[in-house]
């Protein structure tokens, strides 16, 4: 997933990345526990996720990359 930022809240990246179709979804998918960022659950909707970071929500990986 490409972002054009430093950093996005991961529920912004789910949306983004079209794994959830709106905030609620993706705060649901989030507390459910179904969400990992580099391999640790997380909880918080509004996590800053980075450039190199991995996240597996759902079963779906992304590997958040800075446009050049």
């Amino acid at each position: 997933m490409v972002i054009r930022t430093e950093r996005i809240d991961l529920g912004a990246l789910l949306k983004l990345a079209h794994v959830c179709a709106t905030g609620g979804e993706a705060k649901q998918l989030i507390r459910s526990g179904r969400v990992a960022v580099n391999g640790e659950v997380e909880h918080r909707r509004g996590r800053q996720v980075r450039p190199g970071d991995v996240v597996d929500a759902a079963g779906a990986m992304l590997t958040v990359e800075r446009a050049r």
